[in-house]
């Protein structure tokens, strides 16, 4: 059933230098498929402050937060949640009559889809890449108990104070060393990139891993998850990611959760 727009409809955003569809797509299915006076718009601005104080000000009940803004917004909220605290970034805003608290869902979702996988976390693993999502996925990791892992990192300020922060090693450049556990967060694969055809590890190291993940959400059948499923590892794609923190929020927003049925059914359109 399609709810009609009217004066009550609650509003949610996303605010992002570059912003795509998926979760104005995700969210707005979900609205009319559930029935829920809500709609969701995504939004660029110049102005994070005055994008916030806007959020507060309007009564707008959720915020999506992309980069470069994950950071620089903590200062503009009220509370941080644990799963934004553990790494000093924020995806999600929620506003209870003016009170903003933040989440970062991209942690939960990483942590929770870990869990599902049963990895055992004595497993020795590689995380390629040093911004944002790397910072996440990398806490996430710690906190599921995964204590023997590598930093690879061109950039050696920030690959090595995530490491040093985490308790985990950093490198430069992937070695010829395996790893049962492989992790892409970079943009290598991504659809519409200069890499979008290149694997984010060789096929030496992919065929010996018993473990994938990447990050990449766009395509949700990457190179290096291709390769990885020929090879036998077990995977865990970005569109799993992308589509679990939607749902994360989803639910913090409405106060519903959607079935996995459902997530699966939004994330199919929002990608179509």
């Amino acid at each position: 059933m399609t709810v009609s727009l009217n004066k009550n409809t609650t509003l949610c955003i996303s605010l992002a230098a570059r912003p795509s569809n998926f979760g104005t797509r995700f969210h707005n299915y979900l609205y009319d498929l559930l029935d829920i006076d809500f709609v969701y718009k995504a939004f660029t601005t110049t102005d994070i402050a005055g994008a916030i104080a806007g959020v507060r000000a309007l009564g707008i009940r959720g915020c999506s937060v992309s980069m470069p803004f994950k950071e620089e917004v903590i200062a503009l909220v009220d509370e941080l949640d644990a799963s934004a605290t553990a790494i000093q970034s924020i995806n999600t805003i929620v506003n209870d009559d003016g009170y903003l608290r933040a989440y970062n869902t991209d942690y939960l979702a990483v942590a929770q889809l870990l869990a599902e996988s049963a990895i055992d976390p004595t497993t020795p693993f590689v995380l390629r890449g040093s911004g944002g999502m790397a910072k996440a996925v990398a806490a996430a990791l710690r906190d599921s108990g995964f204590e023997h892992g590598t930093i690879v990192a061109r950039n050696p300020e920030r690959g090595q104070a995530l490491a040093h922060d985490l308790g985990y090693g950093w490198v430069a450049e992937i070695t010829d060393e395996s790893a049962p556990l492989l992790i892409n967060v970079t943009p290598i694969g991504m659809a519409g990139g200069n890499e979008e055809t290149q694997l984010a590890y060789s096929p030496e190291l992919i065929d010996a891993a018993t473990h994938v993940f990447d990050v990449v959400a766009l395509p949700a059948e990457t190179p290096l998850v291709q390769r990885a499923r020929l090879s036998g590892a077990t995977v865990i794609t970005g569109a799993q990611v992308i589509a679990l923190q939607a749902a994360e929020q989803f639910e913090r927003y409405t106060g519903v959760r959607p079935t996995p049925e459902q997530v699966a059914e939004a994330s199919t359109h929002a990608r179509a």
